[in-house]
C-alpha cells in the first residue's frame, strides 16, 4: 500500500490508540512486563484457517466460506469467582490453559492468591521534634499495603504506622475507609498488627493462609498498592536468596528473603504469595543503588509467625531475644590450637559480654561456644539450615521467645561446660528507636538536656548521620555497651540564649559526665540532682574536659523567664515527672 500523505496543519485522525503511552492510561506493554511469559503461561494465538488467509475479495456476491468450529474456552476461576483475561490472550487469575502449538493439551491449574484480602493502609503521622522536644512536627500522610489474617486482624509494616495519629483501611474495590486500631508494633521485625471494629469491613473477606518457607527459585507474587496508581498492583519474581538480613527499620538482623520482583514505595506491608496461593512473606524494603536492579526483600513466614505467637502469648509484642555476646570466628588453626580446641571441635570465641544481659553472669570472655540447643556451631559462626544451605547461628536464637531457656555448650580452659540460661532482648546504650514515645528533655537556665538515640542523631545530622555525627558519639553508638539497665547517654542538645548563659552558646550535642562531682547515670537522675541541689553553684562536667558553672538560685529563677520567652509549657518532659 502506498504511503498516505498528511495535510499540513491537521492532526491525523486515528481511532487506534493502543500504541500511545500516557500517564492517565497505562499501555499494554506495562501489563506484559508485570505478567511476563516466565511467570504466566499464555494461550498461543490460533492462526486463521487457510481459506480465510487465501481469500481475496471479488466483485459481486461473496462466496460462502467453510469455517472450523472453535472449542469452548476453558473455565476461569479466581478468589472473587471471576477472572480477567490478560491482553495477550491468557488468563491472569485462575486456570491457565496450556498445550502445544495447536492448542491441544491439558490445562495447568494455578492457585489464585487471596487478592481481596489485600487492603490499602492510610496513615497520618506526627513525628516528634528532637530539636524542640516539647513539641511535635507538622503531620503528614502516607499510604501502604496490608492484608487480612485470621482473628479479625490485619498485618502491615511497622514503619507504615510509625508515630501514627490515625490509621484507616480500604478494601479492594471499595470506596469506604474504615478506622483501624493498632494492636501491636514490632519494631525489630518491622511488623504491625491492626484491627477494625466495624463489622462491615470483615464481610466477604477471607483471611490469607501462611505457607512454608520457600526455597531458591520458587515463584513469588507481590501484591499491594505501590506508587504509580490507585488500584491493586501485582509483580512477580523468584526467590533469589535466603539468609540473615539487616532490617533497616529495626536495626536488627533476622531471617529474610531476597526476591527479584519490583518492590516500590507503597508496597510495604503487602503480602508475597507462592504459586500455591499461600502467603510466604511481607514486602518491607528494597535495595536502591545504581549498580543493582530489582532487589527486594521480604519478611519470611517464620518471623511473621513468631510475631503473631508472641502477641497471642503475652498480649503484647515483647521482641526477639538475642545472645548478649560479641564473638569472633575461629577459622585460623593457630588460634584454635592456642585456645585449647581439639581437631574435631568447632565454635566461636566470645569477645565481650553485655553487662546487662543474663549471659554476663554465666559466660566469660574467651569462652568458645560449641553448640546452641544441641546444634553444633561451625568456626565461621554458621549452623546447618537446609540441604546445601547454612545460616548464622543467630537464627537459632531468634526462633526463641523472650524468657525461654536455651542450652549452651562452651569450651573453657580446655574443659567442656554446659549451661542453661534464660534469653532476653538486647538493650543498647544508644537505642535504635524510641518506640513511639516522645523524647525526654530537661531545661535549666536555657540548657536543654536530652538523651541520645538513633532518631535523635538522624534528626540532628540527617540520613548520613553515620558519617556526620561527632566521633565521640559515633564511637559510643557503634561500640559502647550499657553498664546498667537504666543507663542513658545524656547530652546538652542546645542552649537557649539568655543573659545567664553568656559564653556557653556554642555548646551543642555534648555529653554530660557528672553534676557537682556525681556521675550522671540517666536524664532522670540528672533532673533530680539539679532540682534537689542546695549548693551555691551548679557544676556540669562535659565531654572534652569542658565545665559549665551557674549560680543555683539565679539559674532556677532565670529558667521561668526562658520558658515563657520560648513558649515552653514545662521545664521537663512528662516521663521525668513520674
Amino acid at each position: 500500500m502506498s504511503e498516505i500523505k498528511r495535510k499540513r496543519g491537521r492532526k491525523p485522525n486515528s481511532n487506534n490508540r493502543a500504541n500511545e503511552e500516557t500517564l492517565d492510561s497505562p499501555s499494554t506493554t506495562a501489563m506484559d512486563d508485570v505478567f511476563s511469559v516466565a511467570n504466566v503461561e499464555l494461550v498461543p494465538n490460533q492462526s486463521p484457517p487457510a481459506a480465510v488467509a487465501e481469500h481475496r475479495p471479488r466483485r459481486g456476491r461473496p462466496k460462502k466460506l467453510k469455517t472450523e468450529e472453535k472449542p469452548p474456552p476453558p473455565p476461569r476461576v479466581s478468589s472473587a469467582g471471576l477472572s480477567r483475561p490478560s491482553e495477550n490472550g491468557g488468563d491472569i487469575n485462575g486456570v491457565i490453559p496450556g498445550g502445544d502449538s495447536n492448542g491441544a493439551g491439558p490445562a495447568v491449574a494455578r492457585v489464585v492468591p487471596a487478592m481481596d484480602a489485600v487492603v490499602k493502609v492510610f496513615c497520618v503521622h506526627t513525628e516528634p521534634n528532637f530539636s524542640l522536644p516539647w513539641q511535635r512536627k507538622r503531620q503528614y500522610s502516607s499510604s501502604s499495603s496490608g492484608f487480612v489474617i485470621g482473628g479479625r486482624r490485619v498485618l502491615t509494616n511497622a514503619h507504615s504506622v510509625e508515630h501514627y495519629t490515625q490509621v484507616k483501611l480500604k478494601k479492594r474495590g471499595s470506596d469506604t475507609k474504615y478506622l483501624a486500631t493498632v494492636l501491636a508494633i514490632g519494631t525489630e521485625c518491622d511488623i504491625a498488627m491492626l484491627t477494625v471494629d466495624d463489622d462491615e469491613f470483615w464481610e466477604g473477606v477471607s483471611p490469607v493462609e501462611f505457607g512454608e518457607l520457600p526455597t531458591l527459585q520458587d515463584a513469588v507474587t507481590v501484591v499491594g498498592y505501590p506508587i504509580g496508581g490507585d488500584t491493586i498492583s501485582v509483580t512477580s519474581g523468584v526467590v533469589s536468596r535466603i539468609e540473615i538480613l539487616s532490617y533497616v527499620h529495626g536495626s536488627t538482623e533476622l531471617l529474610g528473603l531476597q526476591i527479584d520482583a519490583a518492590i516500590n514505595s507503597g508496597n510495604s506491608g503487602g503480602p508475597a504469595f507462592s504459586d500455591k496461593g499461600n502467603c510466604v512473606g511481607i514486602a518491607f524494603q528494597s535495595l536502591k543503588h545504581e549498580d543493582v536492579e530489582n532487589i527486594g526483600y521480604v519478611i519470611p513466614t517464620p518471623v511473621i509467625v513468631h510475631f503473631i505467637k508472641d502477641y497471642e502469648k503475652n498480649g503484647a509484642y515483647t521482641g526477639f531475644p538475642i545472645l548478649g555476646v560479641e564473638w569472633q570466628k575461629m577459622e585460623n588453626p593457630d588460634l584454635r590450637m592456642a585456645m585449647g580446641m581439639k581437631s574435631d571441635q568447632k565454635g566461636v570465641r566470645i569477645r565481650r559480654i553485655d553487662p546487662t544481659a543474663p549471659e554476663y553472669k554465666v559466660l566469660k570472655p574467651s569462652d568458645i561456644i560449641l553448640s546452641f540447643d544441641g546444634v553444633d556451631i561451625a568456626n565461621d559462626g554458621t549452623v546447618p539450615f537446609r540441604h546445601g544451605e547454612r545460616m548464622g547461628f543467630s537464627y537459632l536464637v531468634s526462633q526463641k521467645y523472650t524468657g525461654d531457656s536455651a542450652a549452651i555448650k562452651v569450651l573453657r580452659d580446655s574443659k567442656i561446660l554446659n549451661f542453661k540460661m534464660d534469653l532476653a532482648t538486647h538493650r543498647r546504650l544508644i537505642p535504635s528507636h524510641n518506640k513511639g514515645r516522645p523524647p525526654s528533655f530537661y531545661i535549666i537556665a536555657g540548657f536543654v538536656f536530652s538523651t541520645v538515640s538513633v532518631p535523635y542523631l538522624r534528626s540532628e545530622y540527617g540520613k548520613e548521620y553515620e558519617f556526620e555525627t561527632p566521633v565521640k558519639l559515633l564511637e559510643k553508638l557503634l561500640y559502647s555497651l550499657p553498664q546498667s539497665p537504666d543507663e542513658q547517654l545524656v547530652v546538652i542538645s542546645q542552649v537557649l540564649v539568655a543573659d545567664i548563659n553568656i559564653g556557653y552558646e556554642e555548646i551543642v550535642n555534648t555529653q554530660v559526665h557528672a553534676f557537682n562531682g556525681k556521675p550522671v547515670k540517666n536524664l532522670k537522675s540528672l533532673a533530680d540532682m539539679v532540682e534537689n541541689c542546695d549548693d551555691e553553684f551548679l557544676k556540669f562536667d562535659l565531654e572534652y574536659d569542658q565545665i559549665v558553672v551557674l549560680r543555683s538560685k539565679t539559674a532556677k529563677a532565670a529558667t521561668l523567664d526562658i520558658l515563657a520567652t520560648h513558649c515552653i509549657p514545662s521545664a521537663m518532659s512528662d516521663d521525668l515527672k513520674k
